[in-house]
């Protein structure tokens, strides 16, 4: 996540703005009396890519394991100490504040338990459990969330005392009936998997799941596991069907910051025997459970391509291209023999490769500067496409922007990003300068926080060594410019591009793409509440990059899982992922954007042009509507997308040509009572979308506020 959003995350999203609260004052924009639009069907773009609704998913503490995968038990290789005291910072899930790993904690006095670092089972320690002839020794997690009536299973690996009567158990209450108990044995002096299953006679959020023994002797656990059984190949059910419903495109993993200390080869063959790792990126544990195999896997359950991401932090060219051959080598391979070992004889034809993760920030493991990367990334290229010359290759690009200017460079240039062409601050410049050749296309990562601007001439006077963010001052936004404000950013981007395209005039001829595999906003800060207001922010995040489907190509919303509103039990569609299932949906792959025009221009520059203010308010001329129109691949139809982030009722007038409307009007519309209305598993969704047959197309049509609507006309040429 870009510029240390981890930081941002924990501190400045958290923490608020020091700086005194601004208003701008600016005239309210002149709005027609009647808004007209004019659609030109003649006068077409480039169409919208499969990969424009995409997302991207890393190991962010637990945030793959909870929502992804079926797994109940942290901490199921005992990575960390088993003891009574209470929680501390190493069992912090890392990246969101106050989630913790639930602990394994003794059963019995804690010197029972001893962690065995000379023979563990994996990784670098397993517990050994002392055992009493009458007193139950052992371990015990709890906090998990069981469903009355509902089957799990699992297995054990264990080793021990002839003699150890051992025994593991799920407890759902605090009576004597509560619990369902399954003996595991006989014990030997090597280790050995035991598997198990309950049926929960009760429901609860604080189930126990505890392994005990008795006799003489001790007793070493292994690894553990438990699943409910309508896991589909280890990964829920409730929740890849959702996503299913999101034509993603693509799905960018396995990360993110997390990546530039992780070893791919960690991630594939048994996974019990996957050692766990430390995530220094997130401050978190990895059991490693989730690996390479496993995300091929769950893309074929959401019905998405991959898109991996090398190791280009502390990893090399020789694992990156080892990487390539694990994952599309045919059998004859060396490591496409592994695969096939492994369960998957069967090449994955991984067709997308990225090359780093941020490698421009600080905050990354392993970062050299630029004129160090460009050699780097030179030696990723070749080395992968030998291992596979059919793969398209992404580099790791950063475009600069005022926002991310430090220390003399911020003084010299924040309102003048021409200055910082060419310089060690232009990554992609630097890329498209060094290691021309070397990639297919170009990322960016965007992150955007509403309720504030970027002061450039603040920024500009700021001491050296502040932070980044201290350039912004905190204000005032109506619900309109609190939507706006990320498409802004979209918006700004496309210009640097265009930019990028007049000074290496080659990228045209080559094709050479944009994928912005990472984004996000966050509209009420870290933990954002997920609504219909920030639907309409992205809504309009999504008009503004279908207006240059001719080089952004490709695009990765932060995180997959965003999309859902998930407890360990339950799951629905929140109104982002609502949202992209909308526009999935109607502007399908292959669907030709089409000119559209209006009466009603944006409103002109609230702040000085600069930084997070593009010269001209992104968003189509209709103010305050925002709308983006396409034909379908099949050219049978009109489809128009409106944004409407006012509280009250836009009307506008609809003139077509290049096409004739035939009738057989429909419209989807995704409203809720109120702009903080969400969705929430286990509730009624408060925000929906509802078909509506229109019959003929109106002259005039009428938008509901705080809507996103959709409108399709049958049409004939």
């Amino acid at each position: 996540m870009k510029r240390g959003t981890a930081r941002l995350a924990a501190a400045a999203l958290l923490a608020g703005f020091a700086a005194a609260a601004t208003v701008a004052q600016q005239a309210a924009p002149a709005v027609p009396e009647r808004l007209v639009v004019n659609i030109d069907a003649s006068q077409t773009g480039e169409p919208v890519s499969k990969y424009e609704y995409g997302m991207f998913i890393e190991h962010i503490g637990p945030l793959i394991y909870r929502s992804l995968w079926s797994e109940m038990l942290d901490d199921r290789k005992f990575y960390f100490p088993i003891n009574s005291k209470p929680e501390d910072e190493t069992h912090q899930a890392g990246g969101v504040p106050g989630r913790q790993l639930r602990k394994w904690r003794p059963v019995g006095p804690d010197d029972v338990v001893a962690m065995d670092e000379d023979h563990p089972f994996v990784g670098d320690e397993s517990p050994r459990i002392a055992l009493d002839a009458t007193t139950p020794h052992g371990i015990r997690q709890t906090g998990l969330a069981v469903v009355k009536g509902k089957r799990y299973a699992g297995h054990i690996w264990l080793r021990g005392a002839p003699d150890a009567r051992v025994q593991v158990a799920l407890i759902w209450g605090s009576g004597a009936g509560d619990r369902q108990t399954v003996h595991a044995g006989p014990l030997s002096t090597t280790y050995k998997s035991f598997p198990f299953a309950f049926t929960a006679q009760g429901g609860s959020e604080d189930a126990t799941f505890e392994i005990i023994g008795t006799g003489d002797g001790n007793f070493h656990v292994g690894a553990v596991s438990l699943m409910p059984v309508d896991n589909v190949q280890g990964f829920r059910p409730d929740t890849t069907a959702l996503l299913r419903q999101l034509h993603s495109g693509f799905w960018r993993l396995p990360g993110g910051n997390f990546l530039s200390d992780w070893k791919w080869y960690d991630s594939i063959g048994d996974r019990d025997r996957r050692p766990p790792m430390f995530d220094y990126a997130w401050n978190a544990m990895q059991t490693n459970d989730v690996g390479m195999d496993e995300f091929m896997a769950l893309c074929k359950l959401i019905g998405t391509e991959p898109y991996i991401t090398v190791n280009a932090g502390f990893g090399d060219a020789h694992s990156a291209a080892e990487e390539v051959e694990y994952m599309n080598g045919a059998t004859t391979t060396r490591l496409g023999t592994e695969r096939a070992r492994n369960g998957h004889p069967e090449p994955y034809h991984v067709k997308f490769w990225d090359i780093g993760n941020e490698p421009y920030g600080v905050w990354q493991l392993g970062r050299t500067d630029l004129k160090y990367y460009v050699l780097k990334h030179n030696e990723f290229a070749k080395a992968m496409r030998k291992a596979d010359p059919s793969i398209t290759l992404l580099a790791s690009g950063n475009m600069p922007e005022a926002m991310d200017l430090t220390g003399e460079q911020r003084a010299k240039d924040v309102d003048n990003l021409k200055a910082v062409e060419g310089t060690p601050e232009d990554w992609t410049g630097g890329l498209l300068e060094h290691s021309w050749g070397n990639f297919d296309g170009i990322t960016q990562h965007w992150y955007a926080q509403s309720a504030r601007h970027f002061n450039l001439e603040k920024a500009k006077n700021l001491p050296p060594d502040a932070p980044t963010d201290a350039g912004y001052d905190k204000v005032e936004q109506t619900t309109l410019d609190y939507a706006r404000y990320p498409a802004n950013i979209v918006a700004l981007q496309a210009q640097a591009w265009e930019r990028y395209q007049q000074r290496f005039p080659a990228m045209l001829d080559k094709k050479i793409f944009l994928s912005i595999d990472e984004y996000a906003y966050f509209g009420g800060g870290f933990g954002r509440a997920v609504n219909l207001k920030l639907a309409l922010a992205y809504g309009m995040v999504f008009n503004e990059m279908l207006r240059h489907t001719d080089f952004l190509t490709m695009s990765a919303h932060t995180m997959g899982v965003s999309s859902l509103d998930y407890t360990p039990a339950a799951s629905t569609l929140n109104t982002t992922g609502l949202l992209f299932k909308l526009y999935g949906d109607q502007f399908l792959p292959g669907s030709v954007p089409v000119a559209l025009s209006g009466n009603s221009p944006q409103p002109a520059p609230k702040f000085p042009v600069g930084g997070d203010q593009p010269k001209t308010n992104s968003g189509s001329p209709t103010y305050p509507l925002d709308m983006f129109a396409a034909l379908t691949p099949d050219h049978k139809f009109l489809t128009l997308m409106v944004v409407n982030a006012t509280e009250s009722e836009q009307s506008f007038d609809l003139n077509v040509t290049g096409v004739h409307l035939a009738g057989d009007a429909r419209l989807w519309r995704m409203t809720g009572k109120d702009l903080e209305a969400a969705n929430h598993a286990d509730q009624p969704p408060q925000v929906e979308v509802k078909e509506t047959a229109m019959g003929e197309a109106p002259k005039t049509i009428a938008v509901a506020p705080i809507s996103v609507d959709v409108y399709r006309f049958a049409v004939t040429q």
